[in-house]
C-alpha cells in the first residue's frame, strides 16, 4: 500500500525536528566546550601569575618605587615651599629654579625605573640646555616645562604610592602571614590576623571554629592566605597600571613639546641644507664663472698688447682705427677686473673662505684686518655647524666695521666660547656709545640685520650702550642648528 501525503510530510517533519535537536545538542556541546576552555584558561593564568617575573618586577617597582616618590616628594615641596616663602628675593627664584631642576632629576629616576622593571619604554624628553650665566639658567630653569611636569607627577605619585602599599603591598605581605600562620599560630595562640595590613576580627575566635583557636581555625586562615597569594599580583597590578597611565600623561614629552622638537630638526635640516647649498654655490662662482671671467681678463690683456704692437706699425688711418679697437678693448678689460672683484666680494658674502679652517682662524682673520685694534680671545671645545659659523663671523664683521664708521673707538675686543649648547660671542669697544635698535640709519639697519640672523636660529642679540661708552653687544647662538 502506497503510503498518503499526510505520512510523507510527518515523515519530513520527524526529520527536521530531529535535525534541529542534533544541531542544539551540538551548539549547546560546543558552547560548554568553549566556556570550559576559557575556564581553563583563566585558571592557569591566576595559577601561574604569581610565579611570572611580570609580577615580581611589579612589586618591585611598587617597592622601590614608594620610598623614592616619598624623598622625591619631600624634597621638592621643601625647597618649593621655601621658594615660595623667599619669592620676593631673588635668592627666592633661585630656590625655586633649584626645586624644579630636582623635579626634573626624579622624573627621570622614575622613567629608568619604569624602563628597568617594568619594560615600559618612555621617551626620554630634550636634556636640559641652560642659557649662558646664571641668570640664564634660572630663566630656563624657571620656564622647563618637563620640570613642572614632574613635580606634578611626583604630586600624583605620592597617594599612588600609598595605595600600593595599602593594597598591593599588603595583599602579599597578608598572604605571607596566613599561609604561615600554621606554624606560629596555633590553638591558644590569641593572635589576630592582619588582613590587608590591618587588625581584623574576621578569622578571631569563632571563625571556622566553636570559639576558639583550633585546627580549623588555622587551615581557614590558611586557606585564604591562599587566596590572597593569587590575588596579590592583580591587586599590584592595578596600582601600577594607574601608575603607568600618569608616567605616559606627565613624564613622556608632551605633545607641543614633542611638536617643537620635530620643528627645531627640521629647521636645523633646512638651516644647514641652506649652508651647504650656499658653499656650494660660492664654491661653482670661484671655480666657474671667476675662472672664466680671469681668463677672458688675460685674453683681453694679450689682445691689448698685440694692438698695440700693430698700432706703432701702422699709418694714420690704420692708428686711428686701432686706437678706437684698443679703447673697446680696454674697457672690455676693465668691465672684466671689475666684474671679477665683485664676484670675489658676492662669493666671500656668501661663504667667507676664512670659515674653511673653522671659526678660531676666521675671526682670526677678521681682527687682524680690523682698523680699530682688536683683541681677540676663543675657547671653543665643540665646534659649531656651519651655519651659526657662518653667522657668528657676519655678526663679530659687522660689529667690527660699526666699530670702525660710527664708534670712534681706539680699541675693541672680542670674545668666543661655548657654554654647554650655547656659543657666546662679545664685541666690546671703548667708543662713544649710543648704539640703539631702534634709530634710523645705517648704523640701525646693520644692527637689525644682525637681529634678524640671530633670530633665525632661536639666537639672541643683546645690546649695551650708554652714552660715552663703552658698547657691548653679546650674541648668544645655539651650537648646532
Amino acid at each position: 500500500m502506497m503510503p498518503g501525503p499526510t505520512e510523507h510530510m510527518g515523515e519530513q517533519v520527524d526529520g527536521v525536528g530531529r535535525r534541529m535537536r542534533a544541531l542544539s545538542r551540538e551548539m549547546v556541546t560546543t558552547i560548554m566546550d568553549g566556556r570550559s576552555d576559557r575556564a581553563k584558561e583563566i585558571a592557569r593564568l591566576i595559577w601561574r601569575e604569581p610565579f611570572t617575573r611580570r609580577s615580581w618586577s611589579e612589586f618591585s617597582f611598587l617597592a622601590i618605587g614608594a620610598p623614592l616618590a616619598a624623598v622625591g616628594f619631600a624634597c621638592v615641596a621643601g625647597t618649593l615651599f621655601a621658594g615660595m616663602v623667599l619669592a620676593i628675593t631673588f635668592f627666592g627664584l633661585a630656590v625655586l629654579a633649584l626645586s624644579v631642576r630636582m623635579a626634573r632629576g626624579f622624573g627621570g629616576f622614575h622613567r629608568q625605573l619604569a624602563r628597568g622593571l617594568l619594560d615600559e619604554q618612555i621617551e626620554d624628553p630634550e636634556p636640559f640646555v641652560a642659557r649662558p650665566g646664571f641668570l640664564g639658567w634660572l630663566q630656563s630653569a624657571l620656564r622647563d616645562r618637563t620640570g613642572w611636569r614632574s613635580m606634578a607627577y611626583l604630586a600624583i605619585k605620592v597617594p599612588l604610592a600609598a595605595l600600593g602599599i595599602l593594597v598591593g603591598f599588603a595583599a602579599w605581605w597578608d598572604a605571607f602571614f596566613c599561609i604561615t600562620y600554621p606554624l606560629w599560630g596555633g590553638a591558644g595562640a590569641g593572635n589576630r590576623v592582619a588582613v590587608f595590613g590591618l587588625p581584623q576580627v574576621a578569622f578571631g575566635p569563632g571563625f571556622f571554629s566553636a570559639g576558639q583557636y583550633g585546627f580549623l581555625h588555622a587551615l581557614g586562615v590558611f586557606f585564604a592566605g591562599i587566596v590572597f597569594f593569587f590575588a596579590a599580583p592583580w591587586a599590584v597590578r592595578v596600582v601600577v597600571y594607574l601608575d603607568r597611565r600618569v608616567m605616559r600623561v606627565l613624564l613622556a614629552p608632551d605633545a607641543l613639546a614633542a611638536r617643537v622638537r620635530v620643528l627645531e630638526r627640521a629647521r636645523a635640516q633646512s638651516v644647514d641644507s641652506s649652508a651647504a647649498t650656499l658653499r656650494r654655490i660660492e664654491r661653482d662662482l670661484h671655480d666657474g664663472t671667476q675662472a672664466q671671467l680671469v681668463a677672458l681678463a688675460m685674453r683681453l690683456g694679450m689682445a691689448k698688447e698685440k694692438l698695440a704692437a700693430v698700432g706703432g706699425a701702422g699709418g694714420v688711418g690704420g692708428r686711428t682705427e686701432l686706437d678706437h679697437i684698443r679703447q673697446l678693448v680696454d674697457d672690455a678689460h676693465r668691465g672684466a677686473k671689475e666684474a671679477i672683484v665683485e664676484l670675489r666680494d658676492l662669493a666671500r658674502g656668501i661663504h667667507p673662505p676664512a670659515l674653511d679652517v673653522g671659526l678660531e682662524g676666521a675671526l682670526s682673520t677678521l681682527a687682524a684686518r680690523s682698523t680699530v685694534p682688536a683683541e681677540l680671545t676663543v675657547t671653543l671645545h665643540d665646534r659649531p655647524t656651519p651655519a651659526i659659523e657662518a653667522i657668528a663671523y657676519f655678526c663679530v664683521a659687522e660689529l667690527l666695521a660699526n666699530v670702525a664708521q660710527h664708534a670712534h673707538a681706539s680699541h675693541a675686543s672680542i670674545m668666543c666660547t661655548d657654554h654647554g649648547q650655547w656659543l657666546r660671542v662679545v664685541v666690546r669697544d671703548d667708543g662713544t656709545g649710543g648704539a640703539q635698535l631702534s634709530r634710523v640709519g645705517s648704523l640701525s639697519s646693520g644692527l637689525v640685520g644682525l637681529t634678524d640672523r640671530v633670530h633665525a636660529v632661536d639666537g639672541r642679540l643683546d645690546i649695551a650702550s650708554p652714552p660715552r661708552g663703552p658698547t657691548v653687544v653679546t650674541v648668544d647662538l645655539p651650537l648646532h642648528a
